[in-house]
C-alpha cells in the first residue's frame, strides 16, 4: 500500500445546537426509564416540550405527567395519538409494541419516532415504513447514536478518506441482568434479547460504515454473515458474537446479556483508526491514531452526559417535520429495516422465535 497524508485535524461537528431545533410538541406513548431520558433531554437541552402522556395505566400516565410537569396525561394509547395539542409521538413502548403502536401514530396523523430496535422484526418493520409513506409522514428509528456530533464527524474522515481503506470495525455491548423470565429482556413475549436491545448499537454502527449484508429475500446462509451464540432459559438470544463481510472488510461485533464489557467502538483503516471510549453509543471520547503517527488527535465527550444526547435525535427530528420531510437523510427507514433483516437472519440461526412470528 502506497504511504498516506497524515490528517493534522479533527473535522469540525457539523451537528447543529439542539437549542435552535423549532418547538415540537410531543406526546410520549409509554412512560418508562427510556422515556424519562428522552423528556429529560428535551426539556434541558432544547426548546421542544412534552405536552401529553399516554399509558394502559391512566394512574402511570398522571404520575409521569406529575414528575415531568406535563399538562396531561391520557389512561389509552389511542387518547394520547388523537390530542390535537401533540404534533408528533414518540414510543418508548417494548420492542413487542413498536409495530402496533406506530401505525396508531401514522394512522392519526402524526410524525411518530420509534425507540430502538425499530421493531420487534423486518416484517413489522416494512409495513410501519409503507403505512408513513401512505399517510405521507415521517418516521424515524431513535437510534441516538447516528445523531450525535460525533457520528458527523466519524462520517467526515470516512467521506475525505481520512482512515484509508476501511478493513475492520470493532464494537461490543454488554450488560449484566439477572436472570428473570418476568423481565422484559427475558420475556420472548416482550421481544426480549441481547440483540434487539444492547447488539442493535453495534450493527448500526457497522451499517454506518460498511453498510448490511444483504439478507432479504431470506436465504438459507446470507452472504457475508457468521454468527454464534447461546440463548437463555427462556429461548431468546443471551450472548452473540457475529462477523460481517463487506467487501475486504470486515466488522467483529458482540453482545450479551450475561456480562458487562467494555462496550468500546473502533474503526480502522490503511490510514489510521477511530476509537471510542465506552459506552460508544453515547457521548463519548474520541481519537483518531493515524498510521505511522504517534501523536494521536481527541475529540472530548460532547457536554450533554448520559441520555442527555437524546436532544440531537429530537432536535433532528424536529427540523425534518418543520420543514415537511418524511424521510431523515441521517437514518432512512430502508436501513432500519435492513439492519432488521440482519437480525432477523441471526436470531433464525439461533433458533429465537417470538411469540406470533
Amino acid at each position: 500500500m502506497g504511504q498516506h497524508a497524515i490528517v493534522s485535524s479533527l473535522p469540525v461537528a457539523r451537528t447543529p445546537d439542539p437549542s435552535l431545533a423549532p418547538p415540537l410538541r410531543w406526546g410520549v406513548l409509554a412512560p418508562g426509564r427510556i422515556a424519562a431520558g428522552f423528556t429529560e433531554a428535551l426539556h434541558r437541552h432544547t426548546r421542544q416540550r412534552v405536552v401529553a402522556v399516554g399509558s394502559r395505566s391512566a394512574e402511570r400516565a398522571a404520575a409521569f405527567a406529575h414528575r415531568f410537569g406535563i399538562a396531561r396525561s391520557h389512561g389509552s394509547y389511542q387518547a394520547l395519538v388523537q390530542d390535537s395539542q401533540v404534533d408528533a409521538v414518540y414510543v418508548a413502548s417494548p420492542h413487542s409494541e413498536h409495530h402496533a403502536q406506530a401505525l396508531l401514530a401514522i394512522a392519526a396523523g402524526k410524525p411518530v419516532l420509534v425507540e430502538k430496535a425499530f421493531t420487534r422484526n423486518a416484517r413489522e418493520a416494512r409495513e410501519v415504513v409503507d403505512a408513513a409513506a401512505t399517510a405521507g409522514v415521517l418516521v424515524m428509528e431513535a437510534m441516538w447514536t447516528r445523531f450525535l456530533p460525533q457520528t458527523d464527524v466519524l462520517g467526515q474522515l470516512l467521506a475525505d478518506g481520512a482512515l484509508g481503506e476501511v478493513t475492520t470495525v470493532l464494537a461490543d455491548h454488554g450488560q449484566y441482568f439477572t436472570p428473570d423470565p418476568t423481565d422484559r429482556l427475558f420475556d420472548p413475549h416482550l421481544a426480549g434479547g441481547a440483540l434487539l436491545d444492547l447488539g442493535v448499537y453495534p450493527l448500526s454502527l457497522a451499517s454506518f460504515v460498511l453498510g448490511v449484508p444483504g439478507t432479504h429475500p431470506p436465504v438459507d446462509d446470507a452472504p457475508g454473515v457468521v454468527a454464534v451464540g447461546t440463548r437463555t432459559e427462556t429461548g431468546v438470544d443471551a450472548q452473540v458474537s457475529l462477523v460481517l463481510s463487506a467487501g475486504r472488510a470486515q466488522a467483529c461485533l458482540s453482545t450479551t446479556l450475561l456480562a458487562v464489557t467494555p462496550t468500546t467502538a473502533a474503526v480502522c483503516g490503511t490510514a489510521g483508526r477511530v476509537e471510542f471510549t465506552g459506552p460508544f453509543y453515547a457521548p463519548a471520547t474520541m481519537t483518531l491514531w493515524p498510521t505511522g503517527s504517534d501523536d494521536p488527535l481527541v475529540r472530548p465527550a460532547d457536554d450533554l452526559p448520559g441520555s442527555g444526547g437524546m436532544a440531537y435525535e429530537a432536535a433532528h427530528f424536529a427540523t425534518l417535520v418543520d420543514g415537511g420531510a418524511t424521510v431523515s437523510p441521517l437514518l432512512p427507514p430502508s436501513e432500519s429495516v435492513a439492519v432488521l433483516e440482519l437480525i432477523d437472519e441471526v436470531r433464525r440461526r439461533l433458533g429465537v422465535v417470538y411469540p406470533g412470528e
